[in-house]
């Protein structure tokens, strides 16, 4: 019999009942130390105090109104938005899914007010990741993510990642756009080197197209900068956003410049619920938070801290450990051993890190752990790989 929830998921044997910085507990009583933070979603960690009183107090004043209406609350966190980006727009989701549909179809719908109707197609990268709607999966294509879903979408053209010789030879009178991930997450933490977003800038602005990133899991401080593209210097014209930016709370966005918007008018996409007061007043409290240079060198001291200590790790384990990827706090161990079998041992170890593609387990703290969290979560990694050379020897 077919349980009352959709199993789609292969769960972990472990319920988690209250969180508290970069801790979970059971409700058993037993504390693990998370390395997942939700798939990259708590960047201030399990009940953040001033998540908390954003969230309770928009909640005691008013929960939603739809788009129907102004929403202070949206305008606010479009603004800081806005200032501290490329963007010069704001389109609210309420997930990354959600983000993804919109760039494509913002891009599409650029070509076609400028009397180009047959530029559709989008360059995208073999090992992306952008949801699991229909454009989304079409997207990645992936056997794994498209099979039995077909047909599949059409307009996308898929490339080897690192493959900048092959992006050139892709475009052509139907090329819209080329979207990557400057830090692939489900692809096995794959970082775009700072010189390859630069060319692929180059290439975009040379042949007239946009340029879409999806910083939905390496975006919102993750890799010390508030979005990942700007170590290389170059910025994007349509940006995916989602995780982070709420803390926990269901939020996603489209940023984008004026130019690449400028298709998207009054009644080309919409939503009910994106956008509402409860999310936006969380995301103006991350934002807060997030954006201050003195948080990000923070994040990017601990990042450097935890990064010297799992080269270490490395090298003190290489039947376990391969090497270390990532940048900031969005770190990928390759692993030697079977990267399901590390995971396990961590849930063991009451430590939560999350299996990636390419034998990969990813380490996304929130980017509030202490320094004692980095120490105590290295030494649950030692145990980790002890465990697991055992268990294979």
């Amino acid at each position: 019999m077919i349980p009352s929830v959709l199993p789609t998921y292969n769960r972990a044997p472990l319920e988690f009942v209250k969180g508290e910085g970069a801790w979970l507990t059971t409700a058993d009583g037993r504390r693990f130390l998370d390395l997942g933070s939700g798939i990259a979603v708590n960047a201030l960690g399990h009940a953040h105090p001033a998540l908390v009183e954003a969230l309770t107090s928009q909640a005691q004043a008013l929960w939603h109104v739809s788009n129907l209406y102004q929403i202070p609350q949206q305008q606010a966190l479009a603004d800081k938005l806005v200032e501290h980006t490329f963007a010069d727009t704001v389109f609210f989701t309420n997930s990354g899914t959600e983000a993804c549909e919109l760039a494509v179809k913002m891009a599409r719908k650029y070509f076609y007010e400028k009397g180009q109707p047959e530029r559709v197609e989008i360059i995208t990268f073999d090992g992306s990741f952008h949801g699991r709607s229909s454009a989304g999966i079409a997207a990645a294509g992936s056997e794994k993510m498209v099979k039995g879903f077909g047909p599949l979408l059409p307009g996308f053209v898929h490339l080897a990642f690192g493959d900048l010789d092959g992006v050139t030879n892709a475009i052509s009178d139907s090329t819209a756009a080329i979207m990557i991930e400057p830090v692939q997450g489900e692809g096995g933490i794959r970082v775009v080197p700072d010189a390859e977003l630069k060319a692929l800038r180059r290439i975009c602005d040379e042949h007239g197209l946009l340029l879409i990133l999806d910083e939905v899991q390496c975006g919102v401080g993750r890799t010390g900068k508030l979005f990942a593209h700007e170590w290389a210097g170059i910025t994007p014209d349509v940006m995916m956003v989602a995780k982070g930016i709420g803390g926990g709370f269901p939020l996603g966005a489209v940023l984008a410049t004026e130019e690449a918007a400028s298709g998207m008018t009054a009644g080309t996409h919409g939503s009910t619920y994106g956008g509402n007061p409860l999310g936006c007043a969380v995301g103006c409290a991350v934002m807060d938070h997030v954006a201050d240079p003195d948080f990000l060198a923070e994040v990017n001291r601990k990042a450097g801290l935890l990064r010297q200590k799992l080269e270490g790790l490395v090298a003190d384990h290489p039947e376990v450990f391969e090497e270390v990827r990532g940048s900031g706090l969005m770190l990928g161990l390759k692993c030697a051993a079977a990267n399901f079998d590390v995971v396990n041992a961590g849930y063991a170890n009451a430590l939560i890190t999350v299996p990636a593609a390419d034998n990969v387990i990813r380490l996304l703290p929130p980017l509030t752990l202490t320094d004692e969290d980095i120490a105590e979560a290295v030494s649950r990694l030692d145990a980790v790989a002890t465990t697991v050379r055992i268990g294979n020897a």
